[in-house]
């Protein structure tokens, strides 16, 4: 026990020699803490070391060249055409000729058609005709001008309407259903009526008829 004691006090005499610790450390000052080097201490070997920039590889570098600076290039002028001498022709056109503004109402196969010259129409099929035949219509019942009217009394005496028969035709199916209920009838039946295309020409022969106007009707009111 004796010498243990002894070994600890020489080398707590040898620690205090080396290290000189104050019993009351003071305050006053703040106490600062250095980083340590570790860089400085500790070294790669050459053949690990490496740099942080790599070398990138050098380009030869080319002058700046302002646009002021550049040559002018000489673009060839190109010789325009000259412009060749054109002649101008005036063609007169041929006025076509104003048609009358007049209708009539004609009867046809028990209907009544509104007809006007240079129009067409579809009527009930007319028995012994080809087509491009040329037709008068004499059942005229009412002339009509911009100024006058003519009403037949039932038609208008001399009055024509001339048209060209222009096609022989079939109107659009029309379905006929019959029915008989409790019977097992039933019969479904398409039917097709013929008709003709006729083109009006014209209306004549109504001058000598006497028209009725504003005035007329005024007086005999």
């Amino acid at each position: 026990m004796a010498s243990t004691s002894s070994t600890l006090f020489s080398l707590c005499s040898s620690f205090s020699a080396h290290c000189k610790i104050s019993p009351t450390p003071s305050l006053s000052k703040p106490l600062s803490f250095t980083k340590p080097n570790f860089a400085s201490s500790f070294k790669l070997p050459q053949k690990l070391a490496f740099s942080s920039s790599p070398s990138l590889p050098q380009f030869a570098t080319v002058p700046k060249v302002s646009e002021t600076d550049a040559p002018a290039v000489a673009e060839p002028e190109l010789e325009s055409p000259e412009p060749a001498a054109t002649q101008v022709v005036e063609v007169a056109k041929e006025e076509e000729p104003k048609r009358e503004e007049i209708f009539a109402v004609v009867m046809v196969g028990g209907r009544q058609y509104i007809v006007i010259p240079g129009r067409f129409l579809y009527v009930q099929r007319l028995k012994g005709t080809n087509v491009n035949d040329k037709i008068a219509l004499n059942k005229v019942l009412l002339v009509g001008t911009k100024t006058t009217t003519y009403i037949g009394k039932p038609v208008v005496t001399n009055a024509v309407v001339h048209a060209v028969v222009e096609e022989q035709g079939l109107n659009k199916k029309v379905i006929v259903f019959k029915y008989k209920k409790k019977k097992n009838y039933r019969r479904n039946i398409g039917h097709r009526q013929p008709n003709t295309r006729i083109r009006i020409t014209g209306i004549t022969g109504f001058e000598n008829y006497p028209a009725v106007t504003l005035d007329s009707i005024a007086k005999s009111s």
